[in-house]
Protein backbone atom coordinates (compact mmCIF):
# COMPACT_ATOMS: atom_id res chain seq x y z
CA UNK A 1 0.00 0.00 0.00
CA UNK A 2 0.92 3.24 -0.58
CA UNK A 3 0.06 6.19 1.92
CA UNK A 4 0.82 9.91 0.66
CA UNK A 5 2.36 11.85 3.09
CA UNK A 6 -0.79 13.68 4.28
CA UNK A 7 -1.83 10.04 5.18
CA UNK A 8 1.25 9.03 7.43
CA UNK A 9 2.23 12.74 8.60
CA UNK A 10 -1.81 12.89 10.10
CA UNK A 11 -1.27 8.86 11.61
CA UNK A 12 2.04 10.03 13.36
CA UNK A 13 1.24 13.41 14.53
CA UNK A 14 -2.72 13.14 15.58
CA UNK A 15 -2.07 9.05 16.99
CA UNK A 16 -5.67 9.69 18.29
CA UNK A 17 -6.80 11.42 15.42
CA UNK A 18 -9.21 10.39 12.53
CA UNK A 19 -6.45 8.49 10.92
CA UNK A 20 -4.74 6.95 14.23
CA UNK A 21 -6.12 3.75 13.02
CA UNK A 22 -3.88 3.55 10.20
CA UNK A 23 -0.96 3.47 12.33
CA UNK A 24 -1.91 1.08 14.62
CA UNK A 25 -2.71 -0.94 11.97
CA UNK A 26 0.54 -0.93 10.20
CA UNK A 27 2.10 -1.39 13.60
CA UNK A 28 0.42 -4.50 14.07
CA UNK A 29 1.28 -5.92 10.47
CA UNK A 30 -2.22 -5.88 8.78
CA UNK A 31 -0.43 -4.34 5.87
CA UNK A 32 3.23 -2.97 4.35
CA UNK A 33 2.84 0.28 3.69
CA UNK A 34 5.68 1.37 0.92
CA UNK A 35 7.96 4.32 0.70
CA UNK A 36 10.47 5.30 -1.69
CA UNK A 37 13.58 7.97 -1.08
CA UNK A 38 11.44 10.34 -2.55
CA UNK A 39 8.20 9.84 -0.46
CA UNK A 40 10.29 9.79 2.77
CA UNK A 41 12.34 12.96 2.24
CA UNK A 42 8.85 14.41 1.36
CA UNK A 43 7.63 13.31 4.97
CA UNK A 44 10.79 14.43 6.74
CA UNK A 45 9.80 17.47 5.01
CA UNK A 46 6.16 18.28 5.95
CA UNK A 47 7.46 17.11 9.81
CA UNK A 48 9.42 19.80 9.93
CA UNK A 49 6.59 21.96 8.83
CA UNK A 50 6.64 25.40 11.59
CA UNK A 51 2.72 24.65 12.28
CA UNK A 52 3.76 21.28 13.69
CA UNK A 53 6.29 22.38 16.43
CA UNK A 54 8.02 19.19 16.58
CA UNK A 55 11.31 19.50 18.28
CA UNK A 56 13.58 17.27 16.05
CA UNK A 57 13.71 14.75 18.67
CA UNK A 58 9.98 13.82 18.39
CA UNK A 59 10.48 14.16 14.35
CA UNK A 60 12.72 11.38 14.78
CA UNK A 61 10.55 9.44 17.18
CA UNK A 62 7.41 9.56 14.57
CA UNK A 63 9.53 8.56 12.05
CA UNK A 64 10.59 5.54 14.57
CA UNK A 65 7.12 4.73 14.12
CA UNK A 66 6.87 4.61 10.36
CA UNK A 67 10.19 3.79 8.84
CA UNK A 68 10.96 0.20 10.44
CA UNK A 69 7.29 -0.80 9.23
CA UNK A 70 7.69 0.19 5.58
CA UNK A 71 8.92 -2.03 2.38
CA UNK A 72 11.53 0.40 1.15
CA UNK A 73 11.39 0.40 -3.42
CA UNK A 74 14.02 1.76 -4.86
CA UNK A 75 13.12 3.93 -8.00
CA UNK A 76 15.36 3.74 -10.63
CA UNK A 77 14.01 5.75 -13.14
CA UNK A 78 10.97 7.97 -13.69
CA UNK A 79 8.35 6.07 -14.67
CA UNK A 80 5.44 6.73 -17.07
CA UNK A 81 2.67 7.10 -15.27
CA UNK A 82 0.19 9.80 -16.00
CA UNK A 83 0.37 13.56 -15.10
CA UNK A 84 -1.56 14.59 -11.72
CA UNK A 85 -2.94 17.41 -11.08
CA UNK A 86 -0.25 18.54 -8.64
CA UNK A 87 2.90 17.66 -9.82
CA UNK A 88 4.58 17.01 -6.21
CA UNK A 89 2.63 13.92 -6.58
CA UNK A 90 4.04 11.95 -8.81
CA UNK A 91 6.42 10.80 -6.40
CA UNK A 92 3.80 8.54 -5.00
CA UNK A 93 2.34 7.56 -8.64
CA UNK A 94 6.03 6.84 -9.42
CA UNK A 95 6.36 4.83 -5.76
CA UNK A 96 2.83 3.02 -6.79
CA UNK A 97 3.92 1.75 -10.53
CA UNK A 98 7.11 1.11 -9.73
CA UNK A 99 5.72 -1.48 -6.27
CA UNK A 100 2.88 -2.77 -8.76
CA UNK A 101 1.19 -1.61 -5.34
CA UNK A 102 -2.57 -2.73 -5.38
CA UNK A 103 -4.11 0.56 -3.38
CA UNK A 104 -2.58 4.29 -3.21
CA UNK A 105 -4.23 5.54 0.07
CA UNK A 106 -5.29 9.55 -0.08
CA UNK A 107 -7.06 12.08 1.11
CA UNK A 108 -5.75 14.76 -2.02
CA UNK A 109 -8.78 15.48 -4.39
CA UNK A 110 -6.52 15.71 -7.23
CA UNK A 111 -5.59 12.00 -6.02
CA UNK A 112 -8.52 10.52 -5.97
CA UNK A 113 -10.09 12.25 -8.96
CA UNK A 114 -7.49 10.05 -11.17
CA UNK A 115 -9.03 7.07 -9.61
CA UNK A 116 -6.54 4.80 -10.71
CA UNK A 117 -3.15 4.37 -11.74
CA UNK A 118 -2.28 1.36 -13.82
CA UNK A 119 -3.90 -1.37 -11.70
CA UNK A 120 -3.36 0.23 -8.80
CA UNK A 121 -6.50 1.99 -7.29
CA UNK A 122 -6.44 5.00 -5.69
CA UNK A 123 -8.29 5.39 -2.54
CA UNK A 124 -9.61 7.37 0.73
CA UNK A 125 -8.79 5.93 4.06
CA UNK A 126 -12.37 5.16 4.54
CA UNK A 127 -12.35 2.93 2.00
CA UNK A 128 -9.06 1.46 3.26
CA UNK A 129 -10.36 0.64 6.23
CA UNK A 130 -13.04 -0.89 4.25
CA UNK A 131 -10.52 -3.12 2.38
CA UNK A 132 -8.66 -3.44 5.83
CA UNK A 133 -11.53 -5.10 7.89
CA UNK A 134 -13.15 -6.73 4.82
CA UNK A 135 -16.39 -8.36 4.44
CA UNK A 136 -17.66 -10.77 6.87
CA UNK A 137 -15.08 -9.44 9.65
CA UNK A 138 -17.54 -7.94 11.92
CA UNK A 139 -15.95 -4.80 12.36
Amino acid sequence: MVLDTNVVVSALVFQHGRLGWIRNAWTAGLFLPLASRATAEEILRVLTYPKHQLPSDDIGALLADYLPFVETVEIKSRRAVPDPPDPDDRIFLELAHAARAELLVTGDRGLLGMQSVGDCRIIAPVKFRAVLEGPGTGR
